[in-house]
């Protein structure tokens, strides 16, 4: 009997929240995930615990997606050693946000937030596209933010790197939709996690219409549909999950 290849996905900053959400996701969705992290293996770990509990498969995969040469060697390494094999699913979610109003902000608050939302996305994205344009097959979605859309007071580093991830996921539909590959972004409102858990939900959720922040696992369910066949006519697209919640 011929063996069955596995089909691989890829999601950074995959430890915790949304990231750890997206990766039981698709594992239910049959991939073996790659569970990307930079420092929290603990963190990691129980991801992975808790997609093999439910019968999927991982294999953690840490490198810091803001070094170049980390993301080239972690994943040109992996690519020796599965040379028959390719990353079809590509989930940069990899994040940090460093608020302060510009005119307080420090030179490494804007960097740091840039090179991990931004460039890192970059550096990933074309480490994996090369495969995915060969084997002319691929889902690629960008996990941005309600603020690359519409800007906050306090994050214009975090709106710039979510902002141009939006722009860069345009451009790059365009490019590759000959080949197959399919480039999409969700961009969650408030949801609850460690990045909005000091936050004043029961004021802020006023301002949403149905009242409430979201679920890690209702942005999963947002990516899972875009790297599904229901969504193969999907490209270039903003997917907003943020309960009504224009700014």
């Amino acid at each position: 009997m011929e063996q069955v290849k596995k089909a691989y996905a890829l999601v950074t900053g995959g430890s915790r929240g949304i990231g750890s959400a997206i990766c039981l996701e698709l594992s239910k969705c049959g991939y073996h995930v790659l569970i990307n992290y930079q420092s929290n293996k603990k963190a990691a770990e129980e991801t992975l615990e808790k997609i093999e509990n439910e019968g999927g498969s991982g294999t953690l995969m840490p490198f810091d997606v803001s070094k170049k040469e980390e993301v080239r060697k972690a994943l040109s390494s992996w690519e020796d050693s599965h040379p028959n094999e390719f990353i079809e699913v590509l989930v940069n979610n990899a994040g940090v946000k460093q608020d302060a109003l510009m005119v307080f902000m420090e030179d490494d608050q804007w960097e740091q937030v840039v090179d991990t939302n931004l460039n890192g996305m970059y550096w990933v994205t074309k480490q994996v596209l090369t495969k995915m344009v060969l084997k002319r097959k691929g889902k690629i979605v960008n996990i941005a933010s309600i603020s690359g859309l519409s800007g906050t007071p306090g994050q214009t580093n975090y709106a710039s790197a979510k902002g141009g991830m939006i722009a860069a996921s345009k451009s790059l539909a365009q490019e590759v939709g000959a080949r197959g590959i399919t480039v999409n972004v969700v961009a969650p409102g408030f949801v609850e996690t460690d990045m909005t858990e000091d936050l004043d939900a029961k004021t802020l959720s006023k301002n949403i219409p149905l009242r409430r922040f979201g679920k890690k696992e209702e942005v999963a369910h947002a990516v899972s549909f875009l790297i599904s066949d229901k969504a193969a006519y999907i490209t270039g697209q903003v997917l907003q999950v943020n309960g009504g919640l224009y700014m």
